[in-house]
């Protein structure tokens, strides 16, 4: 199973959370056989799909208490394995490793039952519903030598490791901002609001972009059509060295936003995930101070 971390160890901060680092180096530790799948409702069947297609994996299963969910699965990939009980899951010796892709309020004793067996595991996003619970699963990693991760895919994805190279060249200068919007129409959510469902992807984006956490953060929603579970939020996050990053989220918005915009003192990026081809742009375009002018047609920014 390959291990993403630095230098061959999980980095992270005193208080155990990972934080990612400079330079992500893939160190493999064990060959994986074979993976389950816990979950197989809106995200769960993606995994199944894309394990079933994976070079090297010899065996997967498929858990859901959920029968035809499993017929489904079961139909269109003939080859894996189907099961209603975690037990069997968890007590079968060719997996060694599991994807949870439940409700977001079972991920923690999924997740710890999993550990417990001796399985690396991955967590659909969010890892837990709270930081002590997320500080117990990574002890429980660290403890059993077991990877641990949490679904934040764009972590991995071309466009945000190009981005990241290009700050790390100094091609865009100083970051002075960050500015993301993540939106669309739907869909709602009664486990988890806006801000734990869509923001969480542009954080984990922000903390790699910057490679640090911020030292204070400040968070505002409203809920429109479900009692206490905001569907619009908006998030400020402040850094070090007057570095600031804002993340909008909404589940009330006509059109599918996905839109982050990096300013630095040299140039400008705008990272636009919908957009069908050219996600990245980089505008060579800074403020540059004029000396003082007398008429305002003689004035430019």
């Amino acid at each position: 199973m390959e291990d993403i971390s630095l230098n061959g160890n999980l980095a992270g901060s005193s208080n155990g959370f990972h934080l990612p680092s400079k330079i992500l180096a893939a160190s493999t530790r064990r060959q994986m056989r074979g993976i389950a799948i816990v979950g197989l409702g809106y995200w769960g069947p993606n995994w199944v799909r894309n394990f079933s297609q994976a070079q090297g994996i010899e065996r997967v299963v498929c858990c859901d208490f959920i029968n035809e969910r499993l017929d489904q699965i079961k139909s269109r990939y003939p080859s894996v394995v189907v099961t209603e009980s975690l037990d069997q899951v968890l007590n079968d010796p060719k997996v060694d490793a599991v994807v949870v892709a439940t409700p977001v309020n079972t991920h923690f004793e999924i997740a710890s039952r999993c550990l417990k067996a001796g399985k690396s595991t991955l967590v659909e996003k969010p890892l837990a519903t709270s930081c002590e619970q997320a500080e117990v699963l990574i002890r429980m990693a660290r403890e059993r030598d077991l990877r641990l991760m949490s679904g934040h895919t764009f972590e991995y994805s071309a466009p945000v490791i190009k981005i990241r190279e290009l700050i790390d060249s100094g091609e865009l200068g100083d970051v002075l901002y960050i500015n993301s919007v993540r939106a669309n129409l739907g869909m709602f959510r009664r486990d988890v609001n806006v801000a734990w469902d869509l923001a969480t992807h542009d954080i984990s984006i922000i903390l790699m972009l910057l490679g640090e956490m911020p030292i204070e953060v400040s968070c505002q929603g409203e809920s429109h059509y479900h009692d206490h579970v905001e569907d619009v939020a908006r998030l400020t996050l402040h850094f070090a060295n007057n570095v600031i990053a804002f993340v909008q989220a909404s589940w009330l918005d006509p059109n599918k936003i996905r839109k982050t915009t990096i300013i630095g003192s040299r140039k400008m990026l705008v990272y636009d995930d919908t957009a069908p081809n050219e996600k990245v742009r980089v505008y060579d375009k800074g403020v540059t101070k004029h000396p003082y002018l007398d008429t305002f047609g003689d004035f430019q920014l």
